[in-house]
């Protein structure tokens, strides 16, 4: 069983139906304009997903579209360890409310995790701007 030290849950309110939310996310086209971790993406002929970012040249996996609100996505760097970072969408009321789950890679600090976490939160408000103005 995982201590809370090993991840953190973050989450954000959105003010549009989940099923849009989650459309939203289906579609890995999307994610560069609010994950800015993600660079841009480029579709290779496998289905997934090749991209540049701040740590170097990964591959990047998506949760295909579903009724179920899952947008788990999955980063696999030239070395390392494959990142799998789990996302909910729930319906909240007339809204939703989107979950992510933060994992604690091997050998990040508390200060780094902490750093990451920031990170996900601007895009989180970047993500919740983006629907919200729609």
């Amino acid at each position: 069983m995982a201590k809370q030290s090993d991840y953190l849950s973050l989450g954000i309110d959105i003010d549009l139906p989940a099923a849009t939310v989650s459309a939203f996310l289906a579609v890995p086209e999307n994610y560069p304009r609010w994950a800015s971790g993600l660079g841009e993406l480029s579709q290779q002929a496998d289905g997934n997903w090749s991209t540049l970012t701040p740590q170097g040249p990964m591959q990047v996996r998506f949760t295909p579209p579903n009724p179920y609100g899952v947008a788990d996505h999955y980063l696999q760097p030239a070395q390392g360890e494959e990142i799998y970072i789990p996302m909910r969408v729930i319906a909240n009321g007339g809204g939703s409310t989107l979950l992510f789950t933060l994992l604690r890679s091997p050998g990040v600090s508390d200060a780094q995790l902490q750093a990451d976490a920031e990170w996900v939160r601007r895009d989180l408000a970047a993500l919740k701007a983006l629907l919200e103005q729609r």
